[in-house]
């Protein structure tokens, strides 16, 4: 499985990184003019929402969001990294589809879990789940982002990290993958409320890279 920490940074995302800072400090003082305490949160914000115009941080918890925002306007400041959001919120009629499809996809609700949560078990659906970007975003946040309450929370998605505010500090237990909560102890595959019918076999999800997006999809 490639690991943000032992994949090669991309010379494009070097650049594009530098070229956000830059912009980033050129638009230090119409930050400082609008917001004299916060210039420098603003001046990020306004140079990521250039670098990524399609992101979408809408829906997010309050608290999600505020950690979020604090996590990358210090990993662009003090150590020159983008992090850029993917998949933040999602409505949960839109991840019953997602999850609908990956049943088809897979061939049963079980095996379609370890990818795709329904939308009672997703955190995306709550508002506290974040998808990144670049793998050295997701580096830098793996090893940053508890000051934030911000963990990855699986091995298979290099990509997906929760907002946990109620861990005291301490990195909740990584989890092999989204729907290890529905396999058995002997690693066979249970199906959850209202399930039937479903494959077993041995629970298997590895899932080295995300999709062209550069995000997960439970």
């Amino acid at each position: 499985m490639n690991e943000p920490r032992t994949i090669p940074a991309r010379p494009r995302d070097r650049l594009f990184a530098a070229v956000t800072l830059v912009l980033a400090v050129l638009l230090l003082p119409a930050a400082f003019v609008r917001r004299p305490g916060r210039a420098r949160e603003l001046a990020c914000r306004w140079a990521l929402r250039m670098r990524f115009p399609a992101e979408d941080l809408t829906g997010l918890a309050d608290g999600a969001l505020a950690a979020f925002t604090a996590a990358r306007t210090e990993a662009l400041w003090r150590h020159g990294q983008l992090i850029g959001l993917t998949s933040g919120y999602r409505d949960p009629l839109v991840q019953q589809r997602m999850f609908d499809e990956e049943v088809r996809r897979s061939g049963s609700p079980a095996s379609a879990r370890m990818l795709v949560s329904p939308p009672a078990e997703s955190n995306h659906v709550k508002g506290i789940a974040l998808d990144v970007r670049p793998h050295e975003g997701a580096r830098w946040l793996e090893e940053h982002g508890a000051r934030y309450d911000l963990y990855r929370i699986y091995d298979n998605e290099w990509w997906h990290f929760e907002y946990h505010p109620d861990s005291g500090g301490r990195p909740p237990r990584r989890r092999p993958h989204p729907g290890v909560d529905h396999v058995s102890e002997r690693g066979e595959r249970r199906a959850g409320p209202g399930e039937t019918g479903s494959r077993r076999g041995p629970a298997r999800a590895v899932r080295a890279e995300p999709p062209a997006s550069e995000a997960g999809v439970h």
